[in-house]
């Protein structure tokens, strides 16, 4: 009963990680299912939004002010990203990945080393949510309900804005790039608006991460890409084909990023080696993209196989 009592104390602090993770993979899918490009800024981005957010903080910036600059710093970031790509004629991929190395520099900069650390007792009282996990205190379930208010504003919004007529030209976009020419759209310009609200979302993401761990640090943004992709895939395979609302397919991204953690916790607590731990979330992301592959492929040998048979 006792490992099974101390499994169930670490769901908690999942579920915070699986939130938080969970808006930023709000903003991959944007890029990822909506422009339909994969983004690589993003491993740079959700640390420049935590350093931000943690530099405004030292500085006794009010917290709401912190989020935003954190959310407008993410968004000019992806603008560099847009910018490389339209204006130069850089693939899209090649473009993140050089938008990243910037954003090394930057946050280096931005943190005036490797780390900001938040102390626990002087920015407790400036901070929206606390960096304390256990089942036993009453803040982590005050956390979790800021986080899923959050998520609900972000869908809300995001659900809003995608029904406009701009939101539908971002869309038709990552649909139909020619046929969005044809139309009259300036493709460059909604390419660029998708990758910015795309790391925009998640710097905010990384706001609120540096405010759970306590502290932004160089190196937490290592893997935010293949974990995005993870919750993005898994909410995915979770939600019903045949769904087409949008805020819906978000809701389900936000599910599976809290189902990718809880997994990852739970392969924790049985004592998987750290060192694997990206390894397994490369493998969950591979499987998941290469299911509906080798599902069509299957399928479709044996539907020729049956149509020779009854030929």
């Amino acid at each position: 009963m006792t490992p099974l009592l101390n499994w169930l104390g670490t769901l908690p602090g999942a579920l915070t990680q699986g939130l938080i993770w969970g808006i930023a993979a709000i903003g991959i899918y944007i890029t990822f299912k909506v422009l339909d490009v994969a983004d690589l800024t993003v491993d740079g981005s959700i640390v420049t939004g935590a350093a931000v957010c943690a530099f405004l903080l030292s500085k006794d910036v009010n917290i709401w002010v912190a989020i935003l600059c954190a959310f407008i710093a993410g968004m000019l970031s992806g603008l560099v990203t847009g910018f490389l790509h339209t204006l130069l004629g850089i693939p899209v991929i090649l473009a993140g990945i050089l938008s990243q190395l910037m954003l090394w520099s930057a946050n280096l900069l931005i943190l005036g080393g490797s780390i900001i650390a938040l102390s626990r007792f002087k920015y407790a009282d400036k901070v929206l949510i606390t960096a304390e996990s256990s089942a036993q205190n009453i803040n982590v379930y005050i956390t979790i309900g800021i986080l899923l208010a959050f998520c609900v504003v972000i869908i809300a919004l995001l659900y809003w804005f995608f029904g406009t007529e701009l939101g539908m030209s971002l869309r038709s976009t990552g649909n139909n790039l020619e046929m969005s020419r044809a139309q009259g759209i300036n493709t460059d310009f909604t390419k660029v608006l998708g990758l910015a609200l795309s790391n925009g979302i998640v710097a905010l993401a990384g706001s609120l991460l540096a405010q759970q761990q306590g502290a932004a640090n160089i190196n937490m943004g290592r893997g935010a890409i293949v974990i995005g992709l993870a919750a993005v895939i898994v909410g995915e395979a979770l939600c019903a084909k045949a769904t087409a609302n949008f805020a819906v397919r978000l809701i389900f991204v936000v599910i599976g990023a809290i189902v990718y953690w809880l997994v990852y916790q739970t392969v924790i607590f049985l004592g998987l080696p750290s060192e694997l731990l990206k390894m397994l979330s490369a493998l969950v992301v591979a499987i998941f993209l290469g299911a509906p592959y080798l599902k069509k492929k299957y399928f479709a040998n044996n539907k020729k196989k049956g149509g020779a048979v009854n030929a």
